[in-house]
């Protein structure tokens, strides 16, 4: 945590892969793919965008991964 600003020139609570200067690498639970909507950070700290998760997915180029233990069935 206290890195975050010196690394990605944001403060911790603002960080967003959203509008980065630079490209992370970002990793999404493949549970978030049988919601309708997902809250991300707007790159302001306290401030939250909603959107599908197949956009956030597309904008930032993420990977959809297995990070929770269990099936997307048994959610």
């Amino acid at each position: 945590m206290k890195e975050v600003q010196a690394v990605t020139g944001y403060i911790r609570g603002g960080v967003t892969a959203l509008a980065c200067k630079k490209d992370y690498p970002v990793y999404i639970d493949e549970l978030a793919q049988i919601c309708d909507v997902i809250s991300v950070s707007a790159g302001i700290r306290g401030l939250q965008i909603l959107l599908a998760p197949g956009d956030y997915i597309r904008a930032v180029k993420a990977s959809v991964v297995a990070i929770t233990k269990g099936e997307v069935g048994s959610h």
